[in-house]
């Protein structure tokens, strides 16, 4: 008789067990679909061309790269394309996108340096990092940069909430969003970034949660 309640407690236990396990589960599923998520992918190599920022487009090695984007974002179940308007970023993510098509906002645009003189690249983009309000001539500010990209992305987030989006985008307006949102992602975080390079940001609602490295170089 000790024998039988013993394992009617140890079933009610296994099965309380399981169901406790079942219901996590659905639990993490259900926030799962809660998440947006953003793939931010930074556009391949692509050669400079004087007066040609908008409408220059990928080198030979950029362009294979762009096929490697491919394979990674391929088991990704990605909803949406969407792109900076110029057109390296746009071909960095043509092979991902397939058939389907790339939506572009002007604002997603990588920002204008501007007329640095006698200053190198490297020193003239550190100097607009540090004064956040600082623009060199016929260029953009951090904090005004930063300001148009952020209203696109809030939309993007509200239009494609609990959607997988792909992001075409470029070094310094990539980072300028995703120090908004934390204040690591810095100057040495743009200097450290790849041609291409792909990061997967999840969102809930309007707070970023996770973002990970998928680009291996």
């Amino acid at each position: 008789m000790e024998t039988n309640l013993i394992s009617i407690e140890s079933y009610s236990m296994m099965r309380s067990h399981v169901i406790a396990e079942t219901i996590a589960e659905q639990i993490k599923k259900e926030v799962k679909k809660m998440k947006t998520v953003i793939y931010f992918v930074r556009h391949a190599e692509s050669p400079y061309i004087e007066d040609m920022e908008r409408t220059r487009g990928l080198s030979d090695k950029g362009k294979l790269d762009a096929l490697k984007i491919k394979s990674v974002l391929k088991y990704e179940g990605i909803d949406i394309f969407i792109s900076s308007p110029y057109e390296r970023a746009i071909q960095t993510i043509k092979h991902a996108a397939g058939t389907r098509k790339i939506v572009t906002f002007e604002d997603l645009k990588e920002r204008e340096i501007g007329k640095i003189g006698e200053m190198n690249f490297r020193e003239a983009k550190l100097k607009v990092y540090k004064d956040i309000y600082y623009s060199f001539p016929d260029g953009e500010s951090t904090i005004s940069a930063q300001g148009r990209a952020i209203k696109t992305i809030v939309k993007i987030l509200n239009e494609y909430r609990e959607k997988k989006i792909v992001i075409g985008t470029h070094g310094d307006i990539m980072t300028l969003i995703l120090n908004y949102f934390n204040n690591q992602f810095d100057f040495e975080f743009w200097e450290s970034t790849s041609m291409p390079d792909i990061y997967k940001l999840e969102f809930k609602d309007h707070e970023l949660i996770e973002v990970k490295r998928l680009w291996l170089e």
